[in-house]
């Protein structure tokens, strides 16, 4: 969409058109790279199988929108990162491939100021921020620029002063490398000449990332290679439910299915609640647990209320929904040294793009009295995954059938792996500070996907002491997904209560 293109045909928020402000705006920004061919890096399969995937990142600011600020922010910082200057275009091989050809990259043609109803901002500016981002998605992107656009939303809501959606087309790079641009083009509010503060990354703890212990006696070397037999076994089992999966194995019928009859239905929309993150590591250290092992266990007691409520269904019933779980397959180090490594200029050595391998995460819906059992039947799900390479193996194989059979067995797995699923989950940590982007200090950020086939698709991003839990949602299959977001926030509180007293 462009701005001097005038208004796009496509209805706008509460039914009237969306028009585009494009003046005043800040002076044209642009930049180029010596030659435009000299990106010759190939489109990653991966890249390609996220065709019709696109992010949109909501993010609230702290301070009306100063526009010539913020524009001449990002045409400073983009500029670090190869792939919102690039396009993809055919290699011109017979195998049809595809490659980045770096473009000159006009700022202005990525911003978009939309003219709102002022009338509907001053009734409810909450859901017209809900209702913009929804059209968003009923937009096409021009795939002649490098698709990424940042639209502008300058009247203050209950949670900022200002909005900023980021749209960016998942091709261009995953969770971890949006963060990674996050986290190398902000600034503290606390200190503006240095970065924001790095979170902690969890480890990992499978046998592979584990030490063999030298010292300890026989007894430890037997447990040593014990654990490298149950990594095996439960790696083995793991990657022969993903090819059940792909195959033949398809999640119950349930008011979390998606429609059989389509893979993408364009309305779609994006909510949010905030959680504390203070609150969640209080019922870690209170059940001895992690913070993952928290929010997927909130996340099935919501689930389960809502299904309950909604079928009326009897209490005994228990089903198990499937997720999908995107991994992060770099070192647990790396953000921390992309990070360095754009500060330095040498960001074309920084892992960008999608380095995802994926697990299927298993929800158990049902009723407990004690809330704290959907923590812990979590945590013992998150333990056994842990001690699995099931992530590893899922990109190894997809990426195989890709070399041997061509994209459209690629494509075959990667649609069967969410169409036979209930939901796709997944969790980015962010700043562990107050954070300033494009001169503006950040709020909140809440991240959300659509173009995957699922109804459903829940996401958790910490930044701060907040956990702002996105909920991506078909309006066709959750009319009432208001409620479906109380479910997380009222859940929640009752597990929190429960840990309080123990």
């Amino acid at each position: 969409m462009d701005g001097s293109n005038g208004c796009p045909s496509t209805a706008a928020p509460r039914s009237r058109p969306l028009s585009i402000r494009t003046k005043p705006r800040a002076p044209s920004a642009e930049w180029t790279t010596e030659d435009s061919t000299a990106d010759k890096e190939p489109v990653t399969p991966t890249a390609r199988l996220m065709e019709d995937l696109y992010i949109v990142v909501t993010m609230g600011l702290g301070s009306p929108l100063n526009l010539p600020v913020f524009s001449a922010g990002i045409a400073t910082q983009l500029t670090r990162y190869p792939r919102f200057q690039s396009i993809q275009v055919a290699d011109g091989s017979k195998d049809g491939n595809r490659r980045w050809a770096r473009v000159k990259v006009k700022v202005d043609d990525h911003i978009i100021v939309p003219a709102l109803d002022p009338v509907a901002v001053e009734a409810d500016a909450d859901q017209v921020v809900e209702d913009y981002a929804a059209s968003l998605v009923r937009l096409p992107m021009d795939a002649s620029r490098p698709l990424w656009e940042f639209h502008f939303l300058d009247f203050p809501t209950s949670e900022a002063s200002s909005t900023v959606v980021l749209l960016v087309h998942h091709s261009l790079g995953d969770g971890m490398s949006l963060m990674t641009l996050v986290f190398a083009s902000a600034r503290s509010v606390a200190d503006p000449t240095r970065l924001p503060a790095m979170p902690k990354q969890p480890e990992r703890t499978a046998a592979i990332y584990m030490p063999r212990p030298r010292s300890a006696g026989a007894l430890a070397f037997l447990g040593w290679v014990w654990s490298y037999f149950v990594l095996a076994w439960n790696t083995m089992v793991d990657v022969a439910f993903f090819a059940a999966t792909v195959l033949f194995l398809r999640d119950p019928k349930t008011s979390f299915s998606h429609s059989d009859d389509t893979v993408f239905n364009p309305r779609r929309r994006f909510v949010h609640l905030s959680l504390s993150l203070d609150d969640v590591k209080f019922i870690k250290n209170a059940i001895n647990c992690t913070v993952n092992d928290v929010l997927v266990g909130a996340t099935s007691a919501a689930l389960s209320q809502y299904y309950f409520r909604k079928t009326g269904n009897t209490i005994t019933e228990k089903i198990c929904l499937r997720s999908v779980l995107p991994v992060n397959l770099r070192a647990t180090t790396s953000l921390q040294k992309y990070v360095d490594l754009i500060e330095s200029g040498k960001s074309g050595d920084v892992g960008w793009g999608n380095q995802l391998g994926y697990i299927i995460l298993p929800f158990h819906v049902a009723m407990h009295d004690d809330p704290l059992v959907y923590v812990r039947k979590a945590k013992k799900t998150l333990d056994r995954k842990k001690r699995s390479l099931e992530m590893v193996f899922t990109c190894m194989i997809s990426e195989l059938f890709l070399k041997l059979f061509g994209m459209k067995a690629g494509a075959f797995i990667f649609r069967r792996m969410f169409t036979n699923t209930s939901m796709l989950f997944s969790n980015v940590i962010g700043p562990a500070e107050p954070t300033e982007f494009c001169g503006h200090p950040i709020t909140f950020i809440a991240p959300g996907l659509y173009g995957a086939p699922q109804a459903l698709i829940v996401h958790y991003t910490s930044y701060c002491n907040t956990i702002k839990v996105t909920l991506s949602i078909d309006d066709e299959i959750f009319p009432d997904y208001s409620q479906l977001l109380d479910d997380f926030a009222v859940s929640f509180g009752h597990i929190k209560d429960v840990a309080s007293g123990l």
